[in-house]
């Protein structure tokens, strides 16, 4: 009898399991001669030599799938110890599979413009107005380039500006206060990334998620970085933020220059970023439009006519200037 201990540790083993341990009962009764017995994210098998030798081979098949599209089924269990290998997905312009499988990919030209920019680029900006996928793609190709283990962690940070309520007076310590300012990117990896798996990756600082003013002083090797919101910094900010940038790694900044929360008095770090870099080698930039909006439809109603109002306030500003 020989005892083997298979280890699991790049899935998450509440996906890998099933709902109330459904998989791995079905992969026990699929192998009848063995015994075996999981335990977080590793598998204990006792058995023949042969058998317990195919038995490994076929979790890291499954182990495998379920990497890579975040869920295992019935089907693909099945297919896969029977000796027929489970049909692969469609990969055409998806950047990866998020929870239960759902397929992440760029739906309009700008957002697979994008896609192909970061390839090509250690710094992408990317522009454009609310809705655009701006953020939730950003941080969809720094998940795909650390599940392919092209890049060691994943670091996404935001300016904190006060828009309207001061950070002070909110409730809790500072990591209470800061949470709020921050909760998009937890939406965004909560989309694609496990629950389990995701709270391992920030316990480990895999994946470390911090405002802006928490990067001075580091050099971020290894690393996809991504600047959220980057209309909101001011010109000291962006630039420290730039300049953190390490060996193997790749920068994404996004933001909206239309939504720039801090005083009036104070220039947009994004725009004085944009100008000064505009010639140099090594840096994308991709502009989003309205057409690229894919939230509610209502949004892009509610941009346009924002966009309206703004013309028609500077056409009554430049009549009366002239009158």
């Amino acid at each position: 009898m020989i005892e083997r201990h298979i280890i699991i540790d790049e899935v998450d083993p509440v996906v890998f399991y099933g709902v109330n341990n459904s998989n791995i009962s079905l992969i026990r009764n699929l192998f009848p001669k063995l015994r075996m017995a999981a335990r977080g994210s590793v598998i204990t098998v006792l058995g023949d030599d042969e058998e317990t030798a195919l038995f490994e081979r076929k979790i890291h098949e499954l182990a495998d799938y379920c990497t890579r599209y975040n869920k295992l089924t019935e089907e693909v269990i099945i297919d896969t110890i029977k000796g027929s290998p489970p049909q692969e997905l469609k990969m055409d312009d998806v950047i990866i599979y998020g929870v239960n499988g759902k397929p992440i990919q760029g739906r309009t030209p700008n957002q697979q413009l994008l896609v192909k920019t970061f390839g090509e680029n250690d710094l992408t900006f990317a522009l454009g107005p609310a809705g655009t996928g701006k953020t939730y793609l950003a941080v969809a190709l720094a998940v795909r380039a650390l599940k392919n283990k092209e890049v060691r962690k994943i670091i996404l940070s935001r300016p904190a500006v006060e828009a309207g309520e001061k950070l002070g007076f909110l409730p809790g310590d500072m990591k209470d206060k800061i949470d709020p300012y921050l909760q998009p990117l937890y939406d965004a990896l909560e989309d694609m990334i496990p629950n389990a798996k995701l709270k391992e990756y920030m316990e480990t600082n895999v994946i470390q998620i911090a405002p802006l003013a928490f990067m001075r002083g580091r050099t971020l090797n290894d690393a996809i970085i991504v600047l959220d919101e980057a209309q909101n910094t001011t010109t000291h900010q962006i630039k420290m933020f730039l300049t953190r940038l390490g060996m193997g790694s790749k920068m994404i900044v996004t933001g909206d220059v239309t939504q720039i929360d801090l005083p009036r008095t104070t220039q947009s770090g994004l725009i004085h970023a944009l100008r000064v870099l505009k010639d140099v080698k090594g840096i994308g930039r991709v502009e989003f439009g309205k057409k690229d909006i894919v939230r509610h439809q209502l949004v892009q109603r509610i941009v346009e006519a924002y966009e309206q109002f703004q013309a028609d306030k500077e056409q009554n500003e430049t009549e009366q200037n002239n009158s």
